[in-house]
């Protein structure tokens, strides 16, 4: 695929994700999303990436949908047929998202409001620029939040908050994110992609097999009620007994009795 409203750009094992319609605050359309899916299946079907870091050109990391040019378009007829299927299943937005099998880091360099603040959200983990700000801001537009908002931001916020976003579509900013656990950091502007670039080299270092079993772990366990936990300790006792047996667990054992730095192949 050519790559327009999106940059898709691979060096030392990460995968760089960049919203690239900086003149409309990166705000998405169909031609996004399309490309979004494409770089994620590239992601995916690439060996050689072992980390994800989504962020945004210019100003903003994403200011939601294009209201003029995506809702505008004659393809919304289709969406709206999906939409209304008895089973329609989850959105392609939050499936490229929750299904990819390599840590995604979102480097949120401005606002991400609406589908915006569902990309952050559905990344593993987020870094905010001090400029960052967020909003859930579908019932300012009398619609409903993606699953996300139902899954994932209770998880990071707690029900009341997530709530209180949800019901008043109030706009948060950097340093409140963070103390609400939307964050993990808060960084000025100019050191936010190289702090985003460093997380995702140091979990680029580490056995790939290895890192895809945890993010698989935390998918698999979060939430789970503790009379659940005999299915999540069977896929612990599975992961382990394929996870002894790898190159790369053998090259951890040889380096560290042998004192030096492992090297890590992905097999």
């Amino acid at each position: 695929m050519t790559y327009t409203e999106v940059r898709y750009e691979v060096a030392d094992h990460v995968a760089t994700i960049t919203l690239n319609r900086p003149d409309r605050l990166n705000a998405a359309t169909f031609e996004m999303g399309e490309q979004l899916e494409s770089a994620f299946a590239e992601v995916e079907g690439d060996a050689d990436v072992r980390a994800v870091v989504v962020t945004g050109s210019g100003r903003a990391f994403c200011a939601g949908d294009d209201v003029e040019k995506a809702w505008g378009d004659e393809r919304m007829e289709g969406i709206m047929r999906w939409l209304a299927d008895v089973r329609p299943g989850m959105t392609p937005e939050s499936r490229m998202f929750l299904e990819c099998r390599k840590p995604t880091i979102a480097a949120v360099n401005g606002a991400a409001v609406g589908i915006g603040m569902d990309f952050a959200l559905l990344c593993d983990i987020r870094l905010a620029s001090e400029h960052a700000k967020f909003a859930q801001l579908f019932v300012k537009l009398g619609l409903m939040a993606d699953v996300t908002g139902y899954w994932r931001l209770p998880q990071l916020v707690g029900y009341a908050k997530a709530a209180e976003l949800l019901f008043t579509g109030d706009m948060v900013d950097a340093v409140e994110a963070q103390r609400i656990g939307l964050v993990s950091r808060v960084l000025p502007a100019d050191e936010l992609l190289p702090a985003a670039h460093d997380l995702a080299a140091r979990i680029a270092a580490n056995p790939p097999q290895s890192v895809r079993y945890i993010k698989e772990g935390l998918r698999r366990a979060v939430g789970r009620a503790y009379t659940e936990l005999p299915e999540v300790s069977s896929f612990v006792a599975n992961g382990l007994a394929h996870l002894f047996t790898t190159a790369d667990h053998k090259e951890a054992a040889s380096a560290f009795l042998e004192k030096r730095s492992p090297v890590f192949t992905g097999r």
